[in-house]
């Protein structure tokens, strides 16, 4: 994979920096962001989205001797705060509804995920989507979930023993099981290819907005902070709550559009597998956690909620064009690759 386009001048800047060898001599690297939404800014989230990459695979025109620069990881920090802020802000409503009210933490992040409002696109993409649609979703959805769990794998060092078993029993079944085909990055390669779609790790980094940068960036953003490892947590417990019956519907209207079953089967996977994982992220982890330290539970529900509030942006931005028949991503023209 190759370093993404900057989308304005805090990208340039970084990406002019680390498109140079590590033992370049250079002065210090100064950014200044702009003023709006930093959720919708694509500067920021793309930048964002570069820096953290760094953590994962990389890039192949970058030193790799750039992943642990204090420059960058001070114009991360740069970036990061404004992000982190818009993300409390906009949950806090939700956060203080939640927050010490009567009952079982568990009981309450389930009524959280059931209640909360938002587009369905699960249900649109069942019932009414057409096949460009359904295509244009699994190209958003690429973004994420070839690189599904490692966000969330982050956090398992930074448990205590019981916490980080109940953690790697779901994540064993993320990552398949033990057998490479059956991990869900994998599977989701597979039905890329199948759906006539680049299947390649970060393919449409160039040709998504913000927010589906966002979705991802949130993750990593909780996954790499051993402050945020409760928000992580809940962030992973609101995916799997409020997966099992959109996965179903998804599959549904895969197969409705004529695509084949390898397209809709790594959403099948999701639907049983999810119906288990719910319990065992919001009962054994996320409510556990909390029994054992008490005050990691605002951050577990800020997790949580942030996780639907992100979801329902990205359903309202794909909505609101498909009813207007318009393409947040133009349809891809491009012939299928396979993964590297």
């Amino acid at each position: 994979m190759k370093l993404p386009r900057a989308r304005g001048p805090v990208s340039t800047a970084v990406f002019e920096r680390i498109l140079q060898a590590r033992d370049v001599l250079a002065g210090p690297l100064r950014v200044e962001l702009a003023s709006g939404d930093p959720i919708e800014d694509d500067d920021l989230q793309v930048t964002l989205w570069a820096l953290y990459e760094l953590h994962y695979r990389s890039f192949e025109d970058v030193d790799e001797g750039w992943e642990w620069a204090p420059e960058l990881l001070a114009v991360r920090e740069q970036l990061e705060a404004p992000f982190e802020r818009a993300l409390r802000e906009e949950v806090r409503p939700q956060v203080a509804a939640v927050v010490g009210a009567p009952g079982d933490l568990a009981d309450r992040l389930f009524a959280l995920t059931d209640s909360f409002e938002g587009p369905s696109l699960a249900e649109h993409i069942q019932r009414h989507a057409t096949r460009e649609q359904v295509q244009e979703f699994l190209l958003h959805r690429s973004v994420y979930q070839l690189k599904e769990a490692d966000p969330h794998t982050w956090v398992i060092p930074r448990l205590e023993p019981d916490i980080k078993a109940r953690l790697v029993e779901l994540q064993f079944d993320e990552y398949g099981g033990g057998r490479p085909a059956r991990v869900h990055q994998a599977l989701y390669a597979r039905a890329l290819i199948e759906a006539g779609l680049d299947a390649s790790y970060g393919a449409y980094v160039d040709d998504v907005p913000a927010i589906t940068l966002a979705l991802s960036n949130a993750t990593s953003l909780f996954g790499l902070h051993r402050r945020l490892r409760a928000a992580a947590l809940g962030h992973l417990g609101a995916v799997e709550a409020t997966s099992s019956i959109p996965c179903r519907r998804f599959a549904a209207g895969i197969r409705r559009t004529g695509f084949s079953d390898p397209v809709a089967f790594f959403f099948d996977e999701h639907v049983e597998a999810d119906a288990v994982h719910e319990q065992l992220a919001l009962r054994g982890i996320c409510a556990e956690l909390v029994k054992a330290t008490p005050g990691l539970e605002a951050d577990v529900v800020f997790g949580a909620t942030a996780c639907l509030t992100l979801e329902a942006r990205f359903a309202a931005r794909l909505l609101e064009a498909w009813d207007n028949e318009e393409h947040v991503v133009p349809p891809p023209r491009q012939e299928a690759q396979v993964p590297a």
